[in-house]
């Protein structure tokens, strides 16, 4: 996986997760979304892109990514319990999900641009 199919990846479980919080029907769990090695970035996190582990922004990606799983998790959470969680995932959102979402997608971009 490139950087470029990474930010994909990324923004791909995004879009699962909207779908989810839009109909919530049980098939995303909270305690299987918030590890964060399962999705295809937490695969190439710890695996072929361990390789940038030397990076101040590998170590700023993985935390980043951790924080978005935990925030994932709590969206889901709330959805599954029927609150309205719509605004927690829109684009730019101040919430801790919006916030960690972006970072995962700027740490990315930043380990672009040094190797």
């Amino acid at each position: 996986m490139n950087f470029d199919d990474a930010i994909k990846a990324h923004a791909t479980w995004k879009m699962k997760l909207q779908t989810y919080i839009s109909k919530p029907d049980g098939s995303l769990k909270a305690n299987e979304v918030e590890p964060d090695n399962k999705c295809a970035l937490g695969q190439w996190i710890y695996g072929e892109g361990s390789k940038y582990s030397a990076l101040p922004e590998y170590t700023a990606l993985k935390n980043e990514h951790a924080r978005f799983h935990k925030a994932a998790a709590g969206v889901i959470k709330k959805a599954d319990s029927g609150q309205n969680v719509k605004e927690e995932t829109a684009i730019g959102a101040a919430s801790d999900f919006g916030s960690a979402s972006t970072s995962v997608v700027a740490a990315i971009m930043k380990m672009k641009a040094k190797s």
